[in-house]
C-alpha cells in the first residue's frame, strides 16, 4: 500500500497569513513544572490559516456552516491535475483532461512557490469553470491558492458560483513535485459549531485504478 503524502501547510509562525487576519501563535499555557504531571498548550489562528476549507457561510450569510457540512466531501478518490493557463483558470484550459467518475479534483498552478511571503497576485477561476466542473461530477476543488477570487474581490464572484454548482473549496494545499494522477484524499475540518472555515490536515496516498 502507498504511503500517505501531508499536502498542507505547518502551522507555525512562518507560515503566513491572510494579510489583516489573525497571526499564528502557540504557546504553553501550564508546563509540567507547573501542573505535576503534563505540559499544556494553546493556540490562536484563523478559520483559514494555512490549508482549509471555506463554509459557504463564509461568503454567505444564509451558507451552511462547518459543522453542517457533509463529511464525505473531504474524504475519497481525488484527481490531482496541473494548469497551465494563464491569469485566470478556464473550462478550455481543461477540456482534454479524463475526468472519469470524479467527485474532487485538486489542481496544481505552481503559482505560490515562496509560502514565506503571501502573494501579490495570483490566478483565479473564471465563472465558466464551475459549471463545467460541476458537469463533470466534481463537488470539492482544491487549488494551492490563498483564495479562488482576485486577492482584492469583496463581491467574491468565484466563490459563489463554485457554490451556486454544489462545488466545495480546499485552498492552500502544497503540491508541488507530486506526480499527477489519482489519489485517495482526506482533508477533514475540525467539528467547529457555526464556523466559517477550519484548517485541515490534508493527505493524500496513490490510488490504483
Amino acid at each position: 500500500m502507498s504511503h500517505w503524502i501531508d499536502i498542507s501547510q505547518a502551522l507555525n509562525t512562518q507560515t503566513v497569513e491572510w494579510p489583516g487576519d489573525t497571526k499564528f501563535v502557540y504557546k504553553i499555557s501550564c508546563t509540567k513544572a507547573e501542573s505535576g504531571s503534563v505540559n499544556v498548550g494553546q493556540f490562536t489562528m484563523s478559520t483559514h490559516f494555512g490549508t482549509h476549507i471555506d463554509a459557504p457561510f463564509h461568503f454567505d450569510d444564509h451558507g451552511k456552516k462547518v459543522h453542517e457540512l457533509d463529511l464525505d466531501l473531504y474524504i475519497g478518490p481525488a484527481l490531482l491535475i496541473e494548469w497551465n493557463g494563464n491569469d485566470t483558470l478556464k473550462a478550455s484550459d481543461f477540456k482534454e483532461v479524463e475526468f472519469g467518475e470524479v467527485s474532487r479534483v485538486l489542481i496544481r498552478t505552481n503559482s505560490w512557490t515562496d509560502r514565506s511571503v503571501f502573494p501579490q497576485s495570483i490566478p483565479t477561476i473564471d465563472l465558466d469553470l464551475p459549471k463545467f466542473l460541476a458537469e463533470k461530477g466534481v463537488r470539492l476543488i482544491g487549488l494551492d491558492l490563498p483564495t479562488v477570487d482576485q486577492l482584492d474581490s469583496k463581491d467574491l464572484p468565484s466563490h459563489h458560483e463554485l457554490a451556486k454548482n454544489g462545488i466545495h473549496i480546499l485552498e492552500g494545499l502544497v503540491l508541488e513535485n507530486i506526480e499527477l494522477g489519482w489519489y485517495e484524499l482526506s482533508a477533514l475540518p475540525l467539528s467547529l459549531t457555526g464556523a466559517d472555515g477550519s484548517p485541515v490536515r490534508a493527505v493524500i496516498r496513490k490510488l490504483i485504478k
